[in-house]
């Protein structure tokens, strides 16, 4: 049975950046890697306003994920409405993904962060859906007090509160 082809790819715009974030997540994230750089030239300068031969389109991949990095322009920028979650197994990853992406950027409350290139991150814990159901009314509320009191999750922190130990 043929591998399935990727159906849907998300399309990042930037003003300039677009081949230094692809490498710069490329850096960070395993299996990962540029599969295509496209140009722009002279036609059509009327309306994109780039000089021919900079850098138009980076098809790259994160973790096997196809992305495509545009360079189109100020007019957009990243906001807090789209973000792309990370889903680690250990503290380890969490503290590797949050150290990595928020280098140049900015940290957020609840695991989230944004890049130096603007794009908002969440670096979540895998189990946090697990944690966040079942359980008593206090157990939760226990969850969402220490949740709402970290920037970078603390897995060891979540589950002590989930268990109602201080």
């Amino acid at each position: 049975m043929p591998i399935a082809e990727q159906k849907i790819t998300p399309c990042l715009w930037f003003d300039t950046e677009a081949e230094d974030a692809a490498k710069f997540y490329c850096s960070i994230f395993e299996n990962s890697k540029i599969d295509q750089i496209s140009r722009y030239v002279d036609a059509g300068q009327e309306i994109h306003g780039k000089k021919a031969g900079s850098v138009m389109v980076v098809a790259f991949q994160l973790d096997g994920q196809k992305f495509v990095a545009l360079n189109g322009g100020p007019q957009f920028q990243f906001d807090e409405a789209i973000s792309f979650q990370i889903s680690c197994a250990t503290q380890q990853e969490i503290d590797y993904f949050w150290s990595k992406l928020s280098e140049g950027g900015q940290e957020g409350p609840c695991g989230w962060l944004k890049d130096k290139f603007g794009l908002s991150w969440q670096v979540v814990p895998a189990e946090l859906p697990q944690l966040l159901t079942g359980g008593d009314g206090a157990s939760l509320d226990r969850m969402m007090t220490a949740i709402m009191s970290m920037k970078k999750f603390d897995l060891a922190a979540l589950k002590r509160a989930r268990a109602g130990q201080a």
